[in-house]
């Protein structure tokens, strides 16, 4: 409960300072075809790496820092955009660019920090059963070609 009050506070100065938000994930894809994903400190599950994309960034921009930041991740080749997902269960007026990267290396892991508790890779059998609905979609669609949906 006390998380939540927090980003209960951050997400209505959102809504009043800002007309819509815009953010970039990474869907991380290992040679093995296993997908990282990270669980974050203020909210439940597991979710693709990925955070706001910041003034004067492009959304390429945002993935790469937001992939080295939270998994260590350094981008090697240009991501793939997978498409733009309305993401209204955080903020009424969030979007997210998803990216599917296939190129990049991994030197080091960050330890947990007070946004990230831990970075994993798991192959599609293996998933966590707390992974988010949204990114279960997601991970189908990138393997299995599945029709993309309009919301998260």
């Amino acid at each position: 409960m006390l998380i939540r009050l927090p980003t209960r506070l951050i997400a209505a100065y959102w809504r009043l300072t800002r007309g819509a938000t815009l953010g970039a994930q990474g869907a991380v894809i290992a040679g093995d075809g296993s997908v990282l994903l990270v669980r974050h400190s203020y909210r439940p599950g597991w979710h693709f790496p990925g955070g706001g994309i910041e003034w004067g960034e492009t959304a390429e921009t945002a993935l790469e820092r937001e992939l080295f930041e939270e998994a260590g991740v350094i981008v090697k080749g240009r991501p793939e955009f997978h498409g733009l997902f309305a993401h209204f269960a955080f903020l009424p007026s969030d979007h997210i660019a998803l990216f599917v990267v296939r190129e990049w290396e991994r030197p080091s892991i960050p330890p947990p920090n007070r946004e990230i508790l831990e970075s994993r890779f798991f192959g599609r059998e293996e998933m966590p059963a707390d992974v988010s609905p949204g990114t279960v979609r997601r991970i189908k669609e990138i393997f299995e070609g599945a029709p993309k949906q309009p919301h998260w």
